[in-house]
């Protein structure tokens, strides 16, 4: 498989190697040498060791994210409809084609950020967190949780690292980037939406209810104790 390489720029020559996209182009004949990826780049961005800016941001259009369960479940082991208010809180991150989720507080959300502001004099934020209550309904038999879908948007850019001492023989290198993140309630005219999703009990789920602990109750168990289908 093609590794992800960087574009290179040093002295008066110009040679594009693979980049994250996968595309392949030559300026000047191609030469054997030693070539960093992408990801070693952009973690010379991070650390500091280079000395980065990400280029030439480009705002895409605010996206609706995949639906994703924020809540406990609610089982309903008795004959009856049940509803009960269940607190719910999501925290959306950031990640990046190249080198995978945007550490808070990191070297690259700085840049980032920097770049964003003085393109678009936009808060752009690596990361977003939001909790509330919901009230669930749930049918006999039947286990509910909270779902939250957040708004999205991505941006483009081309990261640019300068080092002070020639680094894979070159003192620039170049390589695109897309990152995606959460973008404000309202963006693009699009908003995060909260709702309650449900579904009938598995066979082993069902087991639960029969239990002295749990016969003919509502209750609550976490995520990581139970999988989502």
């Amino acid at each position: 498989m093609t590794r992800n390489r960087a574009l290179r720029y040093g002295g008066r020559t110009l040679v594009l190697g693979a980049t994250a996209f996968g595309m392949v182009a030559a300026a000047v004949p191609a030469v054997a040498e030693e070539q960093p990826t992408a990801e070693q780049i952009v973690a010379d961005c991070a650390s500091g060791e280079g000395k980065c800016s990400f280029n030439s941001p480009e705002i895409g259009r605010a996206y609706l994210g995949a639906p994703r369960q924020v809540s406990d479940l609610l089982y309903n082991c008795t004959t009856s409809p049940a509803s009960q208010s269940m607190t719910w809180s999501d925290t959306v991150g950031s990640a990046h084609s190249v080198g995978g989720s945007v550490t808070v507080g990191g070297g690259i959300e700085g840049i980032i950020t920097a770049s964003v502001t003085a393109t678009y004099n936009y808060t752009w934020q690596s990361s977003h967190t939001e909790t509330s209550s919901f009230t669930v309904n749930i049918r006999p038999g039947e286990v509910g949780w909270v779902s939250r879908s957040q708004v999205m948007q991505r941006i483009s850019g081309t990261w640019q690292t300068h080092y002070d001492d020639p680094k894979w023989d070159h003192y620039y290198w170049f390589v695109p980037d897309v990152i995606t993140g959460p973008a404000p309630n309202g963006t693009d005219g699009m908003h995060s939406a909260v709702v309650v999703k449900s579904r009938k009990m598995t066979a082993d789920e069902k087991k639960l209810c029969s239990t002295a602990s749990t016969r003919n109750k509502v209750f609550t168990r976490h995520p990581r104790e139970q999988n989502t289908p």
